[in-house]
């Protein structure tokens, strides 16, 4: 991957140097008025590791653990059993101790399985209040920014979290877009980007996630991470349609949830026509959380996927 050899390109041209590996999208200072992506969208297919969450050990956050039939490095040769372009090393499935042995050694096997690392993901909490609280989610975002950056990993998807039971919403989006932009700072030096879920909370819509992304700095290492399934809004298909321009990774689930209600079959291919639509370019990532076992059901949405983003 080649990246530019200052951050203060502007985000188009950053777009233009990132190579095949990963398309930033051209995220503007004013969130309500993107710029139109040029060129023919590309998508490369990957798996998010959470799609064995009930199956892979877990050691995040700090302090609870579960033993699992498989380990992150099975996962990676689940994902080469599939012949994807890439793999999506969630953090929760690291071993509680991550030395640069263990990186060099995911790093390796990946690369052997002829695929790259799309990302990598953390479980972090950027309302929280009190100053210890705080440096403690800034702190372990640096950390994984190292971690990525160690492992080639191009982005890493992070949260903005909920407001603390007391707080106002307000203050609690003042304090996620101080902690973002902190992170930001350090992730645009070790040129890796930062690309923030819609995930309920204080991004539960779209109005709120862009109000959010509007007050971040303007930084081509920042993007919205388009999760398919996570708007549990009236329209959640327009929902995802006004934030697709802005994302620069996306994850897709294969069901969705009208108004908080029981969720239904998400339909795949209106959520990647709204991502080609949008000019998209770089991972989309199936991330599997239905009860069925993953091993019988993700071979099917993925065939469905390729299909879709040929």
């Amino acid at each position: 991957m080649k990246n530019p050899t200052t951050v203060e390109l502007s985000r188009r041209q950053f777009l233009a140097a990132m190579g095949s590996t990963l398309a930033l999208a051209a995220v503007p200072a004013i969130a309500a008025d993107p710029p139109k992506r040029t060129g023919k969208p590309w998508m490369k297919l990957s798996l998010a590791a959470y799609s064995f969450n009930r199956q892979l050990e877990r050691n995040w956050p700090k302090g609870r653990s579960k033993d699992g039939e498989m380990t992150l490095l099975d996962f990676i040769d689940f994902c080469g059993e599939m012949k994807l372009d890439g793999t999506e090393l969630t953090g929760y499935y690291f071993p509680a101790e991550i030395t640069s042995d263990y990186l060099a050694k995911v790093k390796h096997k990946v690369a052997d399985l002829n695929m790259e690392i799309s990302g990598t993901a953390i479980g972090n909490d950027f309302c929280v209040a009190g100053n210890d609280a705080r440096a403690a989610q800034i702190g372990m975002c640096k950390e994984w920014i190292d971690y990525a950056a160690e492992m080639g990993a191009p982005v890493i998807r992070i949260f903005a979290g909920n407001v603390p039971k007391g707080d106002t919403e307000q203050a609690a989006i003042e304090r996620c877009v101080s902690a973002i932009n902190e992170c930001l700072e350090y992730a645009a030096e070790k040129k890796v980007a930062l690309a923030l879920e819609n995930h309920g909370g204080i991004t539960a819509t779209p109005e709120q996630l862009l109000g959010i992304v509007k007050q971040v700095d303007d930084s081509p290492y920042f993007g919205i991470n388009f999760d398919g399934g996570n708007f549990r809004t009236a329209d959640p298909y327009g929902d995802l349609a006004k934030i697709a321009p802005f994302a620069i990774n996306a994850q897709i689930k294969v069901a969705i949830s009208p108004n908080g209600g029981p969720k239904q079959p998400a339909d795949l291919g209106k959520v990647v026509d709204i991502l080609k639509q949008a000019n998209y370019s770089g991972y989309v990532v199936l991330e599997y959380e239905e009860p069925e076992d993953p091993r019988e059901r993700i071979p099917v949405f993925l065939k469905e996927l390729r299909d879709l983003i040929a």
